[in-house]
């Protein structure tokens, strides 16, 4: 008596084999394709399928493909790298968080419809949640506000997050922002991403491959002196019985040349045994006000602007004890005398000596 075929359950009821379905997936995901693209390559192969077809199959196994993929995640380093880029989804700009390590390892990426405070927030909780990813060490940010925000209120909840050092150095995020070049170039062989839930699982399948080229799982790579085909590899994550090899642990080289030092290098790397800055820094609330942190703990609230071809900057008071509300009425009262033709710097020293 004949035996059925032995097959995946996620393939069941499916009219396609499944190495017809797992190879224009990872072909889509991992070169800069469209879908019409990819009709016409697998009819060189034989293989008739419709645009609509695989666009479902990338919606359908993409988040099964990264749950199985899960498994063999090797671990990151603990000194992250977090930012966010623009997307465009159906006209509207929306706002995709990612984050890296220090060797440009990719830890979590979640596609949001703004950069508000909840958004920075659900992203940080996600991120501790990754396999590999664990608490970070330290995390370094860019100017936006929310997401300083957003980890200051994560450290008011659950006081793990106060142990975390919270850096904003801007030739510390080249990592992630070289990193993004990867998914924003797959993205402009799109004809435009059309809905939000499709565009989210899109970009997760695009993170994947990039984490495949990059080495995050642990599968072997190499066979007989050389390196596995692409091919391999996703059928060795793939697989039901699959087990995660047993890599040595070793630290990859950086994703950015000028990042870090090399790590052949003799000379040890430098690290401030005091979490404590050692610079002045400032954090930006848009609209050429910032608030300024010295090394002292003080904090003090600027607005850059400029009045007859020369840049000025004049002080809006000493937070706390100024709040970011009365920051805001400050700067609105400062660009009411600028666009009056008046210097708001000048303007004050009137008031003050009447």
């Amino acid at each position: 008596m004949a035996q059925a075929v032995r097959r995946d359950p996620i393939y069941r009821r499916r009219r396609y084999p499944p190495v017809v379905i797992e190879q224009c997936v990872r072909w889509y995901l991992t070169y800069r394709i469209s879908y019409r693209d990819l009709v016409a390559m697998m009819a060189e192969r034989d293989v008739t399928v419709t645009h609509t077809t695989i666009m479902r199959w990338v919606h359908r196994f993409v988040p099964e493909f990264e749950r199985r993929l899960s498994r063999c995640s090797r671990p990151t380093h603990g000194s992250w790298r977090m930012d966010e880029t623009a997307i465009s989804v159906a006209g509207r700009w929306h706002y995709l968080y990612r984050a890296v390590d220090r060797n440009g390892k990719s830890i979590h990426s979640l596609l949001c419809k703004d950069r508000s405070t909840v958004s920075a927030k659900l992203f940080f909780r996600q991120a501790i949640q990754m396999p590999g990813a664990g608490w970070p060490q330290k995390i370094n940010l860019d100017g936006n506000a929310a997401s300083h925000l957003a980890l200051r209120e994560l450290a008011a909840e659950d006081e793990r997050w106060q142990r975390v050092v919270v850096r904003a150095r801007r030739y510390l995020n080249n990592i992630v922002e070289q990193d993004h070049r990867a998914i924003k170039g797959r993205c402009a062989s799109m004809l435009g991403l059309k809905s939000f839930r499709t565009a989210a699982v899109t970009l997760s399948g695009i993170e994947l491959a990039h984490r495949m080229r990059k080495r995050q799982f642990a599968l072997l790579y190499e066979r007989n002196g050389g390196p596995r085909s692409l091919k391999d590899l996703w059928a060795q994550g793939l697989s039901q019985d699959h087990a995660p090899a047993t890599l040595p642990d070793v630290e990859l080289p950086s994703m950015h040349q000028i990042s870090r030092r090399s790590a052949d290098r003799r000379t040890p790397l430098r690290r401030s045994t005091n979490p404590a800055l050692r610079y002045a820094r400032k954090i930006s609330y848009g609209q050429s006000l910032y608030l300024l942190v010295m090394p002292n703990g003080g904090r003090y609230w600027r607005y850059r602007y400029r009045f007859q071809g020369r840049e000025k900057m004049m002080s809006l008071g000493c937070y706390p004890d100024v709040p970011h509300e009365n920051a805001l009425i400050r700067l609105c009262a400062a660009k009411e005398v600028l666009a009056s033709g008046m210097d708001p710097m000048f303007r004050r020293q009137e008031i003050r000596s009447q």
